[in-house]
């Protein structure tokens, strides 16, 4: 009859550790792959709000150089017609053809900023939206670098108190710490705290 040998116990405890402390520090690795993905999402959503309220700053500032423009024209051709209006019939033909020629030309100058500003408005305001969405997405990146960071410490925690309620509790962290940064990517839902 052939020899049977038992494992120690002790062996078999050892083995059942060693598989827990495996499996924790794999998914302990995974947490540290996705708080690397939250803390990418919440740096480039940052530099992508900066970027828009710049880009609309300065949209604004073309916007307002236009608004100038426009009023000097504006005060222009309305001291011209007063001008005009002035002299009346002491004012000689062709004098008179040539300040007609510059009021026109004066009107379509105001004309043409007045038409420059609208798409220049309309360029900024999106700019600011886009700012906007931006600074929506950042808390949610936030949170979840701090979920993830503490789901990190619980799971090296469970690993040194072989404790499979810590975890649980890491592993719970985790997965809300990802849904918030899924969520800082997506912005599938507005939590109103954040």
């Amino acid at each position: 009859m052939a020899e049977l040998e038992l494992p120690n116990p002790k062996e078999l405890h050892e083995l059942k550790e060693n598989a827990f402390t495996r499996r924790v520090a794999l998914v302990t690795a995974m947490f540290a792959v996705v708080l690397a993905i939250a803390s990418l999402g919440g740096s480039k959503s940052m530099k992508e709000m900066l970027l828009a309220q710049q880009q609309s700053s300065d949209q604004w500032a073309f916007y307002q150089a236009k608004v100038i423009r426009e009023h000097i024209y504006r005060n222009q051709k309305m001291r011209l017609e007063l001008d005009m209006l002035t002299m009346g019939d002491s004012l000689k033909p062709k004098a008179r053809q040539q300040m007609e020629e510059m009021l026109n030309k004066l009107s379509t100058e105001e004309e043409r900023y007045r038409d420059e500003k609208k798409d220049i408005e309309k360029e900024a305001k999106k700019l600011e939206h886009e700012r906007d969405v931006n600074r929506a997405k950042d808390p949610y990146f936030e949170y979840a670098e701090v979920l993830l960071q503490i789901s990190l410490v619980m799971a090296s925690i469970s690993i040194l108190a072989t404790s499979p309620k810590m975890f649980y509790f890491a592993l719970g962290t985790a997965i809300l710490g990802l849904l918030l940064c899924i969520n800082g990517f997506l912005l599938l839902v507005r939590i109103p705290l954040f």
